[in-house]
This record gives structure tokens, sequence and C-alpha cells, in this order.
């Protein structure tokens, strides 16, 4: 990969939030890092509570793990690379770190995309056939489904970051942005993109378009449904059993579509970086705490472990 002069690219910089005053710096990685904590913390929990907890083996739960998963990677692939370039100034990443980087994104990415419209079916099933619900969400069932949401993380990976990564990159190395994206890299490539560019396009509309219509079906057959139910008590009890899987989808899909369906005009780096922050780093953080504050069932089984874990931690005092 050819720069300026012909020498080899072997590793860009990431210019991250270095604009900044370094006070600002600071203070940025003490709330990313505190956000970072909380995440690994609450997803951690998530699925330890829901692997322990007998009460708490349904299908929804088993989806849930699988979202907790997700988000740990997700930010195991950004934020400690990021808290690096901010503590440390370590602004520097190899080119294959930058691809490895870059095939994570996609592939985590992708998968929550679909694993969310997985976790939208679920509902649909739970709510609209609960007294088949069993049957049809069984361990196989289940299994399969978590396998189809992580799937297509691989191919949309490896295509993006391969075809990406061969063209030559001779203007600069330097990435305006905190990880590795690939707009800010593609703006490095002095080759013809055009066809990258298209695929790209049409990629990420197919990867958003296809879960969100499946998500928007389930959730317009749940309403119906909700709809038909005559007492007031029972349309909570089925609406609340999915507001949490709604709350995460609309928090991950507009913080995602602004960012990259918003016209090129309206799109300055410095705003991206900040559009990037709320699903990369904030959403994951989130996720957690929603499905923890708004749902009983994770409530009481978190205060079980913890009045177990006292009651052990007791007896061997």
């Amino acid at each position: 990969m050819a720069i300026g002069n012909g020498s080899k690219v072997t590793e860009f910089v990431l210019l991250s939030f270095s604009s900044l005053p370094t006070e600002i710096q600071v203070l940025l990685f003490l709330t990313f890092l505190a956000i970072y904590l909380v995440t690994l913390l609450g997803n951690s929990l998530i699925i330890l509570v829901t692997l322990a907890d007998p009460m708490l083996q349904s299908p929804m739960y088993f989806f849930l793990r699988n979202l907790s998963i997700l988000e740990i990677g997700f930010n195991l692939v950004i934020v400690p690379k990021m808290l690096g370039t901010l503590i440390a100034q370590d602004t520097s990443i190899s080119f294959l770190g930058c691809a490895i980087q870059m095939y994570f994104f996609f592939f985590f990415g992708v998968a929550e995309c679909f694993l969310l419209a997985t976790m939208a079916y679920d509902r649909y099933v739970a709510i609209c056939s609960p007294l088949h619900y069993p049957v049809i969400m069984n361990r196989g069932t289940r299994a399969k489904l978590a396998a189809a949401s992580w799937f297509p993380g691989f191919p949309v990976a490896t295509v993006q970051t391969t075809w990406l990564f061969s063209f030559p990159f001779c203007a600069t190395n330097k990435v305006n942005h905190f990880f590795c994206d690939s707009p800010p890299v593609l703006r490095l490539v002095c080759a013809d993109t055009a066809r990258f560019e298209v695929y790209a396009i049409v990629g990420t509309i197919l990867v958003v378009m296809i879960p969100c219509l499946l998500i928007l079906c389930s959730y317009t057959r749940i309403a119906a449904s909700i709809l038909k139910i005559p007492s007031a008590k029972g349309k909570h009890k089925a609406f609340s059993t999915c507001s949490s899987h709604l709350l995460v989808v609309s928090l991950f899909y507009v913080s995602s579509s602004l960012t990259y369906f918003r016209p090129k005009s309206n799109n300055s780096p410095e705003s991206k970086k900040l559009l990037s922050l709320s699903y990369t780093v904030v959403t994951p953080m989130l996720n957690p705490i929603i499905y923890s504050l708004r749902n009983n069932e994770v409530k009481n089984a978190l205060s079980r472990i913890f009045h177990r874990a006292m009651d052990l931690r007791n007896h061997i005092t």
C-alpha cells in the first residue's frame, strides 16, 4: 500500500479527539472509562444471571444473553484503543490492526441488527401465539435463530474489509476518527472507489432495512394483538414484555441511522465522532440497564443471586 513517495503504509494514525485541549481529553478518558467498566459489568451480570437463575431460561433471556455477549465484543473492539489515544496519546494503529478492528466492527454491527430482529420475532411469537410459544421457540429453534443472527456478519465484514484494504493508500495515513471506520479510511485511498462505494451503500441499506422491516412487521402484529386484549391490565402486561426491546431497538437504529444516512453536507468529522459514540459506547452500556430496570424478572433474579452470595459469605465466615 503506497503512500506519497511510494513507501509502504505499515500503520495508521487515529486523530481521535486530539484537537481538544488536554484537560478535556482527560475528562473524556475518565468518562469513557467509567462507561466502559459499567458496560462490561452490566453485560457480564446479564450473562451470569441468565445462565445461573432457573427462572430466566426462556428464549427471551437466551437471546438477551447473546445480545450481551455481542455488546461486550463490540466494546472490546472499539473502546480500549480509544482510551489509549486519550490518556497515553497512543494514536498509531498497525495496518493489520486497523483491518482487524474494522472487520470486527462490521461483524458485531451486522450481527446486532439481525439479533434485534430475531428478538422482535421472539416477542411476536410470545404475545401472538402464547400457547404455542414453548413448542415454536424450542431449544433447537432458538439456537438456529441465534446462529442465523450471527452468521451474516461474516460475509459482510469479510468482503467489505478485504476489498477496502486492497486499495492503495497514498494521500495520508491519518484517520480522522477514534476507530477504523470505513468512511474515514476510504478517504485515504488514491484509487477509483466508485464500485466499492456503491457496494457499501447498498450493503448498508440491506443490512439495516431487512432487520428493520422484520422488526416493524413483528411489532405491527404485536400491536394488533395487544389492542384485541379486553382489559387494560392485560394490555399493559403484554406491552411490558416487549417495551425494553423496543427501547433498545430505537436507541440502536436512531443513532446508527443518524451516523450513516445523513447528507454528506451535514456530516462533519466531529459531528460523526459524537454520533458514533452513541452506538459504540453509550448504547452498549444502556442495554443491560434498560433490561434490568424495566424487567422485574431480571431484578428479582439479581436480588436472589445477591442474597445467595451474601448467605454463602456469612456461612464461610
